[in-house]
């Protein structure tokens, strides 16, 4: 696997895909990814085949919710399923400072510090869906069980 053509927040991403022996390759796409509108546009997937990357502050600590870009978070019904505080989104700065990655590119992994994190049971409809890569034009194919496996995430409705 060549990495070297990816800008280097995606490069770490395929690194830790890699080591969490994930098969499916980064992809650099022409286009911008940043929504899941734009990402379904792009891929030629539907809509709800996008894992967004939403990161909320809960309990004073960063969160991740991997959610089916054809559903919206109600941070009330999540806090109460997973049994934490409140979820609040977070800031652009603290999505950065937590995963060391720009709204619309954050990827489910490759943060400096792993998070809670959750996959929205919705993503498990689809065979292959598709996550963010790190930047907002990169993506890597991946399934929701690989995706909770190399997250350690907990699956919950999130809306």
């Amino acid at each position: 696997m060549t990495i070297d053509h990816l800008p280097t927040r995606s490069q770490e991403v395929a690194r830790a895909l890699a080591a969490a022996g994930v098969r499916g390759e980064v992809r650099e796409l022409a286009d911008s990814t940043r929504t899941a509108a734009e990402a379904a546009a792009a891929l030629g997937c539907d809509i709800g085949a996008i894992a967004n990357s939403l990161v909320f502050i809960s309990d004073d600590e960063p969160v991740l919710v991997l959610t089916s870009g054809s559903h919206r978070v109600n941070p009330e019904a999540l806090a109460h399923r997973w049994g934490r505080g409140e979820l609040h989104r977070a800031t652009p700065d603290q999505v950065r400072a937590a995963t060391g990655q720009v709204i619309g590119g954050v990827a489910p992994l490759g943060h400096p510090t792993p998070l809670p994190t959750v996959v929205d049971a919705a993503l498990s409809d689809y065979p292959q869906i598709w996550a963010a890569a790190g930047t907002p034009r990169t993506v890597f194919p991946t399934t929701a069980a690989e995706l909770r496996r190399i997250t350690n995430a907990t699956e919950l409705p999130v809306t």
